[in-house]
C-alpha cells in the first residue's frame, strides 16, 4: 500500500480519498486490511465514512479541491497589534494560508514593513482589514491532477513578484513575495527572471 496515493497518515489520521464509491469502497477495504494484518485497531466510534467533505490539518477537503474553514476564527477576531511582537504572530498565522490569496505579499506589506529593523511603528487603519478579508473570502483551490498539463502565469512589479499555478482555468496555488532591497534596482527583464524562480522555489515542485 502506498502512501498518498490515496491514504494519508498524519499521527493517529487517516483519511482515504477517492474519485468514485466503487475505487473508495476498495480502498477502505486495502487500508483496513492492513491495519489488521498489524494489528492495529481503529475505535468504531472515532470513525467517519463515506464523507463527501473533512476538516484536516486547518483545511476544508471536498470533491471541489481544499479551502480555507468558512470562519477562520483567530483571523476574524484578531484586534489591532500593539506591537511588533503581535504582528509577527498575525503574520505567521496568515502567512500558512498564503497560496490560497493571490498578490499576499502585497497585502501583507504594510504590515511586514512594521517589522523591519528600526522601522517606524506607524500602524495603518486599512492593513488589517485588508489582509482579513483576503483570507475569509479566499477562492477554493482546484485539486492538482498530476497526469495532466499546468499552467504558470509569473508578474513582477516594483512591489513584489508573483505567480499563479492553474490547471483547466482553475487555480491550484498562489505564490508571491515581496523585492529585497537589491532586487530594487533591478531591470525589468531580471524581475520578469526573478518572478519564474519564485515559481520553481514554491510552486514547482507540483508541476
Amino acid at each position: 500500500m502506498n502512501l498518498d496515493k490515496f491514504v494519508v497518515v498524519f499521527i493517529d489520521d487517516i483519511p482515504i480519498y477517492s474519485k468514485n464509491e466503487e475505487e473508495h469502497r476498495e480502498h477502505l477495504r486495502i487500508v483496513l486490511t492492513r491495519l489488521g494484518e498489524h494489528k492495529l485497531y481503529a475505535k468504531f466510534s472515532k470513525c467517519a465514512f463515506w464523507l463527501k467533505e473533512v476538516s484536516f490539518l486547518g483545511h476544508i477537503l471536498s470533491e471541489k479541491g481544499p479551502l480555507i474553514p468558512k470562519k477562520v476564527e483567530s483571523v476574524l477576531n484578531w484586534k489591532q497589534p500593539e506591537s511588533v511582537t503581535e504582528i509577527r504572530s498575525f503574520l505567521g498565522l496568515a502567512g500558512y494560508y498564503r497560496r490560497f490569496i493571490k498578490d499576499f505579499s502585497k497585502t501583507a506589506k504594510p504590515m511586514t514593513s512594521l517589522t523591519k529593523k528600526n522601522a517606524k511603528y506607524t500602524w495603518s487603519p486599512n492593513s488589517l482589514p485588508s489582509l482579513k478579508r483576503s483570507l475569509t473570502t479566499a477562492p477554493v483551490l482546484a485539486q492538482p491532477d498530476v497526469t495532466k498539463p499546468f499552467d504558470v502565469y509569473c508578474d513582477a512589479s516594483g512591489n513584489g513578484l508573483g505567480c499563479v499555478l492553474m490547471q483547466e482555468g482553475r487555480v491550484v496555488a498562489y505564490a508571491s513575495r515581496q523585492l529585497r532591497k537589491h532586487e530594487a534596482n533591478y531591470p525589468t527583464h531580471d524581475l520578469e527572471l526573478a518572478a519564474w524562480y519564485t515559481h520553481r522555489k514554491y510552486g514547482g515542485t507540483i508541476c
